[in-house]
């Protein structure tokens, strides 16, 4: 569970850090945060929570592992009452759940409102710095998925995560969107079960679905995410628009992006795509904005718009420009072992990443063009 966290984190929790954890609710923050304090046995941990009671979240962590006689449960809101628990137990790591929920006494106004939010931080920041204590803060997010309360709040904090996912797939994504102490594009990936989170070790695996034969329009794309290396499953449907103005619905993708490189298949390549309705899905639900799958993704669109099927053997990494040219991609040696790793046996890639490749030390076969249009000419005749 630690090696997940702590590589979104940069390393682990630094001492004297304030940790912001956001996420829809119903996601499962509680739950991560639950599973951390419990894992934690060496540490002394002080749970706040301030959203359920006692026996809850006793019930809960019951589900989720072993109690340890170093963790601490405490249900309160009044930020003066918390911290005369705080100089009593002396913690090593403090948890609160939610800072929304928090209610400091020198302001009038209500708890969860803008000042209520950005005075109790304020007060978990000062003893984060004071002891040397390191605070993790859980935060809700609004519709528009931005952290509820005053954007100061992630201006005080050192690291921002997000906790994101589709409720109805078991996957959760938690990624950096801040961090004072390590590279904000990192992610860890969770399976959501019935005993907690499970961390996963090799996305790779979960994101391309297993199917029986060939389909048309799925490929297979190879993208990065801070320094670890996905392949990831990228599916079109291609159909004649039956109204006037064609469909355009890319999930898990830029449509920007989308309609550029619909753009780009329409004047370099001869397709008419402008009487044609896409749909475009990045398999597992994660969000992809790694230009290098654009090349899988006019391939996914092409293969449907043909009814011609791509081998699942093969895997696409690199960038499309608006001349129809490839480009190329960084940390593509990574990209080319990861799908080495995972049996592929071809990977096309532009001919400019060649510089960075050692083509001796590689068993899967590379395939190097310059343009859009030699890929196609080479895949589908």
């Amino acid at each position: 569970m630690d090696e997940e966290l702590n590589r979104v984190l940069g390393g682990g929790i630094v001492p004297g850090s304030l940790v912001l954890i956001g996420g829809e609710p119903g996601i499962g923050k509680s739950t991560l945060m639950l599973q951390v304090g419990l894992l934690l046995k060496s540490k002394r941990v002080l749970y706040i929570s301030g959203e359920e009671s006692e026996q809850q979240i006793k019930m809960r962590a019951e589900r989720l592992g072993d109690f340890s006689d170093r963790f601490f449960i405490l249900t309160e809101t009044d930020t003066k009452s918390i911290f005369l628990v705080i100089e009593s137990v002396q913690p090593d790591i403090v948890i609160v759940d939610s800072i929304q929920t928090l209610h400091s006494g020198q302001l009038d106004s209500i708890a969860g409102s803008v000042g209520q939010v950005r005075q109790c931080a304020g007060e978990f920041m000062k003893y984060a710095k004071e002891t040397n204590t390191p605070v993790l803060l859980v935060g809700h997010i609004t519709k528009d998925g931005l952290l509820a309360g005053p954007k100061v709040l992630e201006h005080m904090v050192d690291t921002v995560l997000q906790f994101e996912g589709d409720r109805h797939l078991a996957y959760r994504i938690l990624r950096t969107t801040k961090n004072r102490f390590g590279s904000t594009s990192e992610i860890g990936i969770y399976e959501m079960l019935g005993t907690g989170l499970r961390e996963v070790s090799n996305p790779s695996e979960i994101l391309i679905s297993q199917k029986d034969g060939h389909l048309t329009g799925a490929t297979i794309g190879a993208t990065i995410e801070g320094n670890r290396p996905m392949l990831i499953e990228i599916q079109s449907l291609v159909s004649p628009a039956s109204y006037g103005t064609p469909q355009r619905t890319p999930t898990g993708f830029d449509q920007k992006r989308l309609n550029m490189l619909l753009a780009v298949l329409e004047k370099r390549c001869g397709f008419k795509m402008g009487t044609q309705d896409v749909f475009l899905n990045m398999a597992g639900g994660i969000r992809v904005e790694d230009p290098a799958i654009d090349l899988a993704v006019c391939i996914s669109i092409i293969s449907s718009m043909e009814e011609i099927a791509v081998s699942d053997k093969i895997c696409f990494a690199a960038e499309v420009g608006l001349g129809g040219e490839l480009r190329a991609v960084n940390k593509i040696d990574q990209r080319i072992s990861e799908a080495e790793k995972l049996g592929f046996q071809e990977i096309y890639i532009s001919k400019y990443s060649h510089k960075s490749v050692d083509l001796k030390k590689n068993r899967i076969v590379i395939k190097s063009f310059g343009k859009l249009t030699e890929v196609f000419e080479d895949l589908f005749g």
